[in-house]
């Protein structure tokens, strides 16, 4: 076994029944020796972060207390000292702390403990930092990418885990955009899997891992086996995330109501599994809950004078997938669309980047239905299409310029150009959206591209054939640099080595 396996092992106690590596199953620790200390399992992650302050995460293997020191110098020294909250296995051991108070635009140390409820002993502490949002004409660096441990492809300890996570690391982002298909719910992993040139990939595998998610232990689960990963915890410890959801965090391609007809489901209504989903989902992620508008998901951020982030839930208020293509359907209900609308209008910064976890423009199929927004059809918008196309033409009606597009989902990177001159309608303004994935996990295309909208491929990177594994180059995420002084926003599409593959920058239309 190698090092790097032996020490997930290690870390891995607390986690769940157990880990099954190399065909080995060892029993996890779900609670340790009454005299031990309490041990953080799983790392520390910021989350949501804003102007004086960010959403801290952690876990602990037994109830405790989360204490938090936070300073604006490594050391330590003149650090504030916090009181979190009780880590108990109602939450599954994790638990978060909002900070606030701290300076815009700075950055921040902190030092995390989990305390005994009897005050007597204290964890071995996890560092980390971040840098708060900053609040005027400041430079910009931010990731963005998603769809993590999927089809088959988990931490492969032989080559250093979930490497893309290092290579983001190593670009230094301000924050990072998590596009959804954070877990792979629905994606049971084996212990080895034989390449096509007779190559073997092999899988760090937990208990939770071995079948399709449904109870919500097997869902927090999912969650946990990607912080098993060292480039995971290095990256989260580092660099804050704003993190949705799509659909591999439930089961593939899911709307709601829906009725599963798949043999491995003995839990066959989507609804039901949905929630518990979403509950360890809530649970797992450095989420603040305050923000969204529903206590869900779809929020808003904002970064500096140059930058918002409008985080879109396009999972939780679609149609069915069966639904009539040529009728008037949903994505992200009206109350969400509205919600975009007004805030991309009110929003003050120079470029207003939309989060979403389903492409514009791209044909999703789902068997003989539809799974994302675009329908295939020709002519005016219809189905979901509808939906976004009000968003569009309100948006142009409004005047809102220097609207950005950003997603993952379909397991390629690519950058599409939209346009009224090669659509089926003319009311709406020119836009950019950028495509990054997978970060870890098969990848796909690409995809066809419905003419609805007018749009253009200006660049595409697919493997040559399906489900190709992580040792392909077929990696990807994106990055954003905004010039504080200019305001130009430029785009790299990179691979998972941090290689940039094509790069596109735009001015500002003032």
């Amino acid at each position: 076994m190698s090092e790097l396996n032996r020490r997930a092992l290690l870390r891995a106690g607390g986690i769940g029944a157990g880990v099954v590596a190399a065909g080995v199953v060892l029993p996890g620790v779900a609670y340790a020796a009454p005299k031990a200390r309490p041990v953080l399992t799983h790392g520390v992650q910021t989350g949501d972060v804003t102007s004086d302050g960010a959403i801290l995460w952690t876990r602990a293997d037994r109830p405790s207390r989360m204490l938090v020191e936070v300073s604006r110098e490594p050391s330590f020294r003149h650090a504030r000292c916090l009181r979190g909250p009780v880590l108990t296995p109602t939450t599954d051991g994790t638990g978060r702390l909002r900070l606030t108070g701290l300076p815009a635009g700075d950055e921040i140390h902190y030092r995390v403990r989990a305390e005994d409820l009897d005050g007597r002993t204290a964890s071995a502490p996890l560092v980390g930092s971040f840098r708060t949002a900053p609040v005027g004409r400041a430079d910009v660096r931010f990731t963005w990418s998603g769809d993590v441990a999927g089809q088959g492809w988990g931490i492969n300890p032989e080559i250093g885990g979930m490497t893309a996570y290092a290579a983001m690391l190593a670009r230094r982002p301000d924050f990072f955009l998590h596009s959804g298909d954070t877990v792979y719910a629905d994606g049971p992993l084996k212990e080895s899997v034989t390449l096509p040139d007779g190559r073997v990939w092999r899988n760090l595998v937990t208990p939770e891992k071995l079948k399709v998610a449904e109870t919500l232990a097997e869902y927090r689960g999912q969650f946990a086996y990607n912080l098993l990963d060292e480039n995971v915890r290095a990256f989260a410890a580092r660099v804050p995330s704003v993190v949705q959801w799509d659909d591999h965090e439930v089961t593939n391609n899911w709307y709601p109501g829906e009725i599963l007809d798949l043999p491995q489901y003995t839990e066959k209504r989507v609804d039901v599994l949905a929630e518990r989903a979403s509950q360890a989902f809530h649970e797992w992620q450095p989420i603040d809950r305050r923000r969204a508008e529903d206590g869900r998901v779809y929020r808003s951020f904002a970064y500096g004078k140059h930058v918002e982030v409008f985080v879109l839930d396009m999972r939780t208020y679609k149609d069915a997938n069966t639904a009539d293509k040529n009728g008037r359907g949903h994505v992200l209900g009206d109350r969400q669309a509205r919600w975009l609308v007004d805030g991309l209008a009110r929003s003050r910064a120079t470029w207003k980047i939309v989060a979403a976890d389903l492409p514009i423009g791209l044909i999703v199929p789902d068997g003989k239905d539809i799974e994302g927004v675009a329908n295939g059809l020709p002519g005016a918008p219809a189905g979901r299409e509808f939906e976004l196309a009000w968003v569009l033409r309100t948006l142009a009606r409004r005047h809102v310029r220097n609207v950005v597009w950003l997603t993952a989902d379909v397991h390629y990177t690519a950058a599409h150009h939209y346009s009224p001159d090669r659509a089926a309608v003319a009311d709406f303004d020119p836009f950019w959206e950028f495509v990054s994935g997978p970060l870890h996990a098969g990848a796909f295309g690409p995809n066809v591209l419905d003419p609805t909208f007018g749009p253009e491929a200006a660049f595409v990177h697919a493997p040559p054939v399906a489900n190709t594994s992580p040792l392909e180059g077929f990696q990807h995420f994106g990055e954003v640099q905004v010039d504080g002084r200019s305001g130009d926003l430029t785009v790299y599409l990179r691979d998972g080595k941090g290689t940039s593959l094509w790069s596109k920058t735009l001015k500002p239309s003032r």
